[in-house]
């Protein structure tokens, strides 16, 4: 009797349980993001390796930038992953790896827009990558360049990654500008020029800005927070 009434017991308990797992499978199908919430996920889980990031950075020369080429944009990176955590490459002074979260927080309101090349799972092929990767390193703390200049000696943001893309994976990302072709009349941008070069302005310098990056003809749009 005893060995009857704890089989019946058992039975009952299982029975319980399975019904109770069953209504929380139903309860959660239907109304899962009243009763238990919305699972997190976050916008920068779309980023990879290889994607540009651009935004309003907070510098001296912002807003100069952002007048000569017409554009809310004033620095730029690239993502990589290290140890499996995303981060930014960039040149600042001195080109270093910055957490993405923390590249993000150093812009302007915290606004960033990531591009990423078209057909890059066929094109960024996991050893593509890691040349990418190998070209940069050998750019790692790399002096920033002030003057612009279209060398390797000190580097400047656009220029690291379309250098990158170029020598990295043989990609070019858009043609280059001379600094003649950016609107240097404005004051603002004179001032910062006049205080550079004095009165021998490179007018027929390679260049490459933010804005050619992120309006590259061969990259499309992957988040904009702006």
């Amino acid at each position: 009797m005893k060995i009857m009434k704890k089989t019946k017991y058992i039975f009952a308990t299982i029975t319980f349980l399975m019904s109770f797992g069953c209504a929380l499978l139903i309860a959660n199908s239907m109304f899962g993001n009243i009763l238990f919430g919305k699972p997190t996920v976050s916008i920068l889980d779309k980023i990879q390796e290889g994607d540009m990031i651009f935004q309003t950075s907070q510098s001296k020369q912002c807003a100069a930038v952002q007048i000569a080429t017409n554009s809310k944009f004033s620095h730029c990176g690239i993502v990589f992953i290290q140890k499996g955590k995303k981060y930014v490459f960039e040149a600042v002074q001195p080109v270093k790896y910055t957490p993405l979260e923390s590249w993000i927080a150093n812009g302007k309101e915290k606004d960033f827009v990531v591009t990423r090349i078209k057909n890059a799972s066929e094109l960024l092929s996991p050893q593509t990558i890691q040349e990418m990767k190998d070209y940069g390193n050998a750019l790692n703390n790399k002096d920033y360049d002030l003057y612009f200049e279209w060398s390797d000696d000190k580097i400047y943001c656009s220029e690291l990654i379309w250098k990158i893309y170029k020598n990295g994976a043989g990609i070019e990302l858009c043609p280059l500008q001379k600094l003649k072709d950016f609107n240097l009349k404005d004051p603002r941008v004179r001032s910062i020029l006049a205080e550079r070069y004095g009165k021998n302005i490179p007018l027929e310098e390679s260049v490459i800005a933010p804005s050619n990056l992120e309006n590259s003809k061969i990259v499309t749009t992957i988040i904009d927070t702006y």
